[in-house]
């Protein structure tokens, strides 16, 4: 049997196989509270050895795109126990991603219309958000400018994660992924080309860069365990107008091994073949090494990829993404060797069902067939 369809151990929690739905987001959630088809699109893709939730915003403040679920409330927490039992009662693992955009938001979704907050007030140069329009009806517009978090403010961004956490756990996840990638506001933070604070957050010294990552994975751990929080990075990305900078291998190098001292649940780091592009194969093998424990590893894998790299100890576990849009049953595809449907663009975001909760299993599309 292949190594991606085995059993493994995380941190005590036994998962059926090293194959995890990665984090999408799908905005289809127009009060922030996850509802009934949100619960039957999670416990579809429960095959998996592992699934973690779209990205849910840890505050109002945190809010970056329309009808995406939140952590923050009582309604969001009551919403969420459906998503958890119907993933547990099909012998699922399920863990909530807790995420800050910062400045990747449109004022029309924050509170009161508020600029969104970020280390500096630099605009994400050509980057959409989804908002409201001025006549109201919701639309991609470019991103607001923000405001530059006060340094007494910061520490209320660490509190929020907590609070979030404590949500989850109340929810029934089996644990939380912290959301430090993809051009969010961890990462706003982290990157030298943009954070200029003069403050003990920012500047050219990378512990300070890396300040409230390490601050905010501490507080949680504190609050639910170690064991029960993992953690995403996407060194050397460029998306959401992140620019390179002087010291970025370092800086992500430095990072995993703060990370590696905190004994958490998980290192989950997309944007592996950017990693390989800016700094070679064998920063992918020293960022490995850095790392002791349980490592995910996610970038548009296909099945003989995903394999080779369990092979060769570059991962523990491997995360797809897209491929989960379309196949739910997508472990049983893998395991059988059954080809893959193609998910449709036009119903990544948004809408209802289509393209959501009815994609067929194998089986189903041969029985209409």
């Amino acid at each position: 049997m292949s190594k991606l369809c085995q059993e493994y151990d995380l941190r005590g929690l036994r998962l059926r196989n090293r194959i995890v739905m990665a984090p999408m987001t799908r905005s289809r959630v127009p009060s922030t509270v996850p509802d009934a088809l949100t619960a039957e699109y999670y416990r579809q893709r429960a095959g998996a050895g592992l699934i973690i939730t779209e990205g849910a915003q840890v505050s109002e403040q945190a809010r970056g795109y329309l009808f995406t679920p939140g952590m923050h409330t009582s309604a969001q927490v009551q919403g969420w126990k459906q998503v958890t039992e119907a993933v547990h009662a099909e012998g699922g693992a399920i863990f909530a991603q807790l995420w800050h955009v910062g400045r990747v938001a449109h004022c029309s979704v924050q509170p009161f219309d508020r600029a969104p907050v970020a280390p500096v007030a630099v605009a994400a140069a050509g980057v959409n958000a989804y908002g409201y329009r001025e006549d109201g009806t919701p639309g991609q517009m470019p991103a607001s400018t923000p405001r530059a978090l006060e340094t007494d403010e910061i520490p209320q961004i660490t509190a929020d994660f907590v609070a979030a956490a404590r949500n989850a756990m109340d929810a029934g996840f089996d644990g939380v992924e912290i959301h430090g990638a993809n051009g969010y506001l961890f990462e706003q933070f982290i990157n030298a080309g943009l954070n200029t604070r003069d403050d003990r957050y920012g500047g050219p010294r990378i512990d300070n860069r890396l300040r409230l990552l390490r601050e905010t994975v501490d507080a949680v751990s504190g609050a639910i365990g170690s064991q029960r929080t993992g953690v995403r990075v996407s060194p050397f990305n460029r998306g959401f107008d992140m620019p390179a900078f002087d010291g970025e291998a370092e800086t992500w190098l430095a990072a995993v091994e703060a990370l590696a001292s905190r004994d958490l649940a998980y290192l989950h780091v997309s944007n592996r073949e950017a990693m390989i592009a800016n700094a070679g194969e064998d920063f992918v093998e020293r960022f490995r090494r850095a790392w002791p424990d349980t490592m995910i590893v996610a970038g548009r894998y296909g099945p003989e990829p995903a394999r080779s790299d369990l092979a060769a100890g570059l991962a523990d576990l491997v995360a797809f993404g897209r491929p989960f849009l379309s196949n739910p049953d997508l472990v049983e595809r893998l395991r059988n060797g059954w080809p893959l449907a193609d998910a449709d663009p036009a119903t990544f975001y948004g809408g209802g069902a289509a393209g959501y909760t009815d994609y067929p299993t194998w089986e189903e599309a041969l029985e209409t067939a």
